[in-house]
């Protein structure tokens, strides 16, 4: 079963299906990809989540759910073409700060960092945090030393984590943040921040979100990646979350746990989504997407942008898209 629905309105376009267990989604960023990078951005997003699926398969893993969608987000970490790991944004000074959080929705252990310059994937960072250390949030040079500790691939200087199409924005936006929240959001044009959401054969529920912010953001900024109910939320007993967007406005409305908050409430999938992210755009003029797997197997993706590009696969369905048309 396929819902579709586009609200003229605030713009918001969804999709929904009814999957089977176990079942992966994932997600590389809404905005407004160029006709030159739907290829590789599709493609990318259908690897992410087939090698998402495999580890939900792979009978040997503990709780397949959080081994998926750390999978998934590595994979998207390691393409280079998405902003989150290498491929990462610049801040004003021309430096990198990475943000990533992971969820555990069986027992809501999370484990998220913010402003790492040399973690190639934040996102296994993130799960360290959550399985070895009792905290949820580690940041900064406390977060690296941390990932020194644990043995975690690092790179020598955060300049390895940069390509060519980041550098080149950078370079564009001439530090200018205030005018690279308003073209690269409000105006529809980027961000490539990566998620993750993945359902395993015992419904234990996961999610994963990361990101390397926004382009020309002073350094020490931290948007809503790895910030538990706005980034990310999952609820084993309900359903698991990942957004991307303008993450100030995330931040406003808690989009995650307002996504969860409304399946708790008694509303649809669909509507849940469709109700958060309308009011993100009309309280805080915010724009965005979200990916959605439910406990009773509805899969929802749906966006303010132009595009976003998404890839869903299980056993029995394998979906992707990128077009809001």
């Amino acid at each position: 079963m396929v819902e579709t629905s586009s609200i003229n309105t605030t713009c918001v376009y969804q999709t929904c299906y009814q999957v089977d267990f176990p079942c992966v989604i994932v997600h590389g960023g809404a905005w407004n990809i160029p006709q030159n990078r739907t290829q590789h951005t599709l493609q990318a997003v259908q690897t992410a989540a087939k090698r998402g699926l495999e580890k939900l398969l792979d009978k040997s893993q503990g709780n397949a759910a959080i081994e998926a969608v750390e999978c998934a987000v590595r994979c998207l970490e390691d393409d280079g073409l998405f902003n989150a790991g290498f491929g990462s944004c610049l801040c004003a000074n021309g430096s990198v700060e990475m943000d990533a959080l992971i969820m555990d929705g069986s027992h809501l252990r999370c484990g998220s960092v913010a402003c790492v310059s040399r973690v190639r994937n934040p996102i296994s960072l993130a799960k360290r945090v959550m399985e070895e250390t009792p905290h949820c949030l580690v940041v900064g040079q406390g977060a690296e030393e941390l990932a020194e500790e644990l043995n975690i691939p690092m790179v020598e200087s955060s300049l390895e984590l940069v390509s060519e199409v980041a550098r080149k924005e950078w370079e564009s936006m001439d530090n200018n943040y205030p005018g690279a929240v308003d073209t690269l959001f409000l105006q529809n044009i980027s961000h490539e921040t990566v998620g993750a959401v993945a359902v395993d054969s015992l419904g234990n529920i996961a999610c994963a979100t990361s990101t390397g912010g926004i382009t020309g953001k002073r350094k020490g900024r931290v948007g809503d990646s790895p910030l538990i109910g706005c980034g990310g939320y999952s609820d084993s007993r309900w359903g698991g979350v990942s957004v991307t967007g303008h993450g100030e406005s995330i931040m406003k409305v808690t989009l995650s746990r307002r996504i969860i908050f409304g399946l708790e409430s008694g509303e649809e999938p669909i509507v849940a989504v469709e109700n958060s992210l309308k009011e993100m755009y009309e309280r805080v003029g915010g724009k965005g997407g979200a990916i959605l797997l439910t406990r009773q197997g509805k899969a929802v993706i749906g966006f303010t942008t132009s595009r976003m590009a998404w890839a869903l696969a299980s056993r029995r369905v394998t979906q992707s898209g990128i077009d809001g048309d």
